[in-house]
């Protein structure tokens, strides 16, 4: 294939689209339609920002396209499983937002249809591939700057944004669980950066601490993991107050043999304007690094695996095994809770 990747986006009820859709832009992907179930509130930005990218009035004319290679899925999260299935199954490559399925039984299904199509299902796990700090550290780590990775401690606090959110944001069944939901991303990072290809689930809990008048939402989760590489922490949350200029203040601090990086992803509270800040501690250094320009990989590295049929943006069992590791961690949270 020597013409730039055509995409097209099914599903747009998750802000995240936006990210994914512009990346791929970027990356030197054509945005070629999109289609979406009923008028979800991120329409209006969404149409402001691709005014140029027709909507299709049935996903069928996307799916049934030959010239789309890939396909990007943001609609309510219980849903995601079946539209990259059904995309998979007409040839089309799949990015999902994360969580790219809600249930085991949905990731087994997905598993059977990579097998059996070949086609590429990648999950924008947007805390790693979205954030410029995050390529730094890992450059930062292949050099050998912290010795060996032994811990990742990750926290993923959100804002609530109550007045915004649709309705299927409070049913736990059409979001999966905040383990499943939010934590996916912090699963993502323990492995990549520890080099585990598994884990344990050794803790996890989740609770609605602070809004008892919506018992679908869990507000509040926590995981820790275990391998032979490693040991991960991990706590989500939905109580970003309302001063923080930003969504929320998602850290991220690896621990190595020889040192530790902290990321300070979108804000330094008390600290340094704007986003992507790294700290590195180790035998000769002691510094805060600006990473803002530091590229994200991961958007033309698909666009090349989509091309050469390879795993350079994240290795196939790894995308799957997150999400196994988050179903896992949310079942036993629920059943300790419960």
């Amino acid at each position: 294939m020597t013409r730039p990747i055509r995409f097209a986006g099914i599903g747009i009820d998750h802000r995240h689209i936006f990210g994914m859709a512009a990346n791929m832009m970027e990356a030197g992907a054509e945005f070629v339609g999109w289609w979406t179930d009923g008028d979800p509130e991120t329409l209006d930005g969404f149409q402001k920002r691709f005014p140029d990218v027709p909507r299709e009035g049935r996903a069928e004319a996307l799916l049934d396209d030959p010239e789309i290679d890939l396909i990007l899925i943001s609609c309510i999260p219980r849903d995601r499983a079946g539209w990259a299935i059904r995309a998979m199954e007409a040839g089309k490559d799949v990015m999902s937002d994360k969580p790219g399925c809600t249930t085991l039984d949905q990731l087994a299904e997905i598993r059977a249809c990579v097998a059996r199509t070949g086609r590429i299902w990648s999950v924008d796990f947007s805390e790693r591939f979205e954030v410029p700090a995050v390529t730094r550290a890992e450059e930062l780590i292949a050099e050998g700057a912290i010795g060996r990775v032994v811990q990742t401690l990750g926290i993923g606090p959100h804002r609530l944004n109550r007045a915004t959110r649709p309705d299927w944001f409070f049913d736990r069944d059409a979001y999966g669980g905040i383990l499943t939901d939010i934590a996916s991303h912090q699963i993502d990072q323990f492995l990549w950066f520890t080099g585990a290809r598994d884990a344990e689930v050794t803790l996890a809990s989740v609770g609605n601490f602070a809004n008892p008048d919506d018992p679908g939402l869990q507000d509040f989760g926590e995981i820790a993991l275990r391998a032979p590489e490693g040991h991960g922490y991990i706590r989500v949350d939905w109580y970003t107050p309302d001063a923080l200029p930003t969504w929320g203040d998602g850290r991220l601090t690896i621990l190595g043999t020889a040192g530790y990086i902290e990321l300070r992803k979108y804000v330094d509270v008390g600290g340094a304007d704007g986003t992507d800040h790294l700290i590195l501690v180790n035998g000769t250094r002691c510094e805060k690094i600006d990473a803002s320009d530091a590229g994200l990989p991961y958007f033309a590295r698909l666009a090349a695996d989509i091309r050469d049929r390879t795993e350079t943006a994240m290795p196939q069992e790894h995308a799957f095994k997150v999400c196994e590791l988050a179903l896992q961690a949310q079942a036993m949270a629920e059943d300790t809770h419960g």
